[in-house]
C-alpha cells in the first residue's frame, strides 16, 4: 500500500461558487440558506396571522412586532451568505439593502438564488427548504494511478 494515500487524507476537489474554494464554505452556504428560508417562512406566517380578521388588537400588535427579530435574523443570514459568495463589499451593501422595505424582498430572492446556484454547481440537490445537510459533502477525489508490478 505504498503507492496510494488513504481515502481520509486525499484532498477534496475545489468547490465552485464560494470565494474560498473550500467545501466547508459550501456547507456553510447550505446552512445559512436553510436558516434564511426558515426565517422568511416564519415572517410570512406571522404577518398572515397578524392580518387575520377577528384577532384582538393587542395580539395583532404582538404578532406584528414579533416579525422584527426574524427580520434581524434574515439580515444576518443574508450578510453571511453574501460574504461567502460575493465578498465583503457586496455583503455589506446587500445587508444595507435588506433594511429597505419592499426592496429587501428582491435582495433576499437574489441572495437565495445565488445560494441555490452555488449548491447546484457543486452537485448538491436543492429542495423547497434548501439542501439536505447530510448530502453536502465533497465528492471523493480520484485515487492516484498506481503502476502495476511490471512497471506499466
Amino acid at each position: 500500500m505504498s503507492g496510494g494515500q488513504p481515502q481520509s487524507e486525499r484532498p477534496a476537489p475545489e468547490a465552485f461558487g464560494v470565494l474560498s474554494g473550500k467545501w466547508e464554505d459550501v456547507r456553510r452556504v447550505a446552512v445559512y440558506q436553510k436558516w434564511l428560508i426558515l426565517c422568511l417562512l416564519a415572517q410570512v406566517l406571522l404577518l398572515t396571522a397578524a392580518l387575520g380578521p377577528g384577532l384582538h388588537p393587542d395580539l395583532q400588535a404582538f404578532l406584528g412586532l414579533s416579525v422584527l427579530p426574524l427580520g434581524l435574523a434574515s439580515l444576518v443570514f443574508v450578510v453571511l451568505l453574501a460574504l461567502k459568495v460575493y465578498g465583503v463589499k457586496a455583503g455589506v451593501l446587500l445587508g444595507v439593502c435588506v433594511l429597505i422595505p419592499c426592496f429587501s424582498l428582491f435582495v433576499l430572492l437574489a441572495v437565495n438564488g445565488k445560494a441555490i446556484s452555488v449548491l447546484r454547481w457543486n452537485g448538491i440537490r436543492v429542495g423547497l427548504f434548501g439542501a439536505k445537510l447530510s448530502k453536502v459533502r465533497p465528492p471523493a477525489a480520484p485515487l492516484p494511478q498506481q503502476q502495476g508490478a511490471d512497471g506499466m
